[in-house]
């Protein structure tokens, strides 16, 4: 496998990214890596260890798109970025993914006008793994289109069902729309909609999901608009945070309270570990033409450590090439 990496995305760039890649070099003896940036930056991060040279090779870039740059501005006046050299190579095939915890907006629109999408997909989107109550739950759109037609729910569906079977392995994934009401005639018209479609299409659709059972671990995707998705994705972290720092600060009100968290520490260490980000790698953009992974922007090592193995699951499983059969047939079936 070729994984390609934005060496100069993500507010630790280079130290950080590089970091990850060389944790990544001593795991994966089968994986290999291009990495875009600055070559003196990298070179002098890359001789700090022992690493199989082979492996890695160095594309030079001149330029870093910048988080606050406007992605269509920063597209077309920083051409020798890291992030649209990157790009490139990707849909020239020089590598079977790409990872960049660069601007997302930037990294969304580069991907749709250089990787462009695969046949038939109406729009690509954003899927995170989350934590669920059981194991992991597929979140997609989590903020690639803020604005949704029906027909793209429908894809998402589809998309998130091939992903979750290809990579975790789940015979007939559980799709779930997001919606305020369990009831088929609930919702806007748009997830109306949505949910006919989502029930004529090739998944294992369950039906609406409300917001308190977004976790509960009954379902494997949750399908939904941009705008929706993203604001449960934020939510979901930012709640993440204040829980465990509320733990944290109940466990220093009293000497009971810390005597008590000598025998729950092991629970409250695997908690914290099933609700940190980096533990996840990423969130896909599916519907591409070739595989693209957009991580934290504040990724550290470990992240991008994640982010290499997630991507690895996602090579493997032939994602890409899945996708692009079903929504074919999708296509034939609504023309017929």
């Amino acid at each position: 496998m070729k994984i390609i990496i934005d060496a100069m995305g993500g507010d630790h760039a280079p130290e950080e990214i590089v970091a990850g890649v060389l944790s990544a070099l001593e795991k994966f003896n089968d994986t290999s890596f291009l990495l875009t940036g600055d070559e003196a930056k990298i070179k002098a991060l890359l001789s700090e260890s022992a690493y199989d040279p082979d492996r890695i090779e160095i594309v030079p870039t001149t330029q870093v798109i910048e988080m606050d740059d406007s992605p269509v501005w920063a597209l077309k006046e920083k051409k020798d970025s890291s992030m649209v050299v990157a790009l490139n190579l990707l849909a020239e095939k020089k590598g079977d993914m790409l990872i960049s915890a660069g601007c997302t907006g930037a990294l969304v629109a580069g991907s749709t006008l250089v990787v462009k999408r695969l046949p038939g997909i109406k729009r690509p989107a954003l899927a995170p793994v989350l934590p669920s109550q059981t194991g992991e739950v597929l979140l997609i759109d989590g903020g690639a289109n803020a604005d949704s037609k029906p027909q793209y729910l429908q894809q998402f569906g589809v998309m998130g069902s091939i992903y979750m079977q290809k990579v975790f392995g789940l015979e007939a994934p559980r799709v779930a729309l997001i919606n305020n009401g369990a009831e088929e005639e609930k919702g806007s018209e748009l997830t109306k909609k949505a949910y006919q479609l989502l029930k004529q299409a090739p998944i294992n659709f369950v039906g609406n999901a409300e917001g308190r059972e977004l976790l509960s671990g009954e379902f494997d995707v949750l399908v939904c608009d941009g705008f929706t998705g993203n604001i449960v994705l934020k939510f979901l972290e930012g709640c993440a945070k204040t829980i465990l720092g509320m733990l944290k600060g109940y466990v220093q009100e009293s000497r009971s309270a810390k005597f008590g968290y000598l025998f729950m520490k092991g629970a409250f260490g695997k908690l914290k570990q099933k609700m940190d980000y980096k533990e996840y790698g990423g969130a896909l953009l599916l519907g591409l033409n070739g595989g693209v992974m957009k991580a934290h922007g504040s990724s550290n090592r470990d992240a991008i450590f994640h982010a290499i193995a997630a991507a690895r699951k996602f090579i493997a499983g032939g994602v890409v090439g899945a996708i692009g059969q079903e929504i074919a047939k999708l296509a034939d079936e609504d023309e017929a």
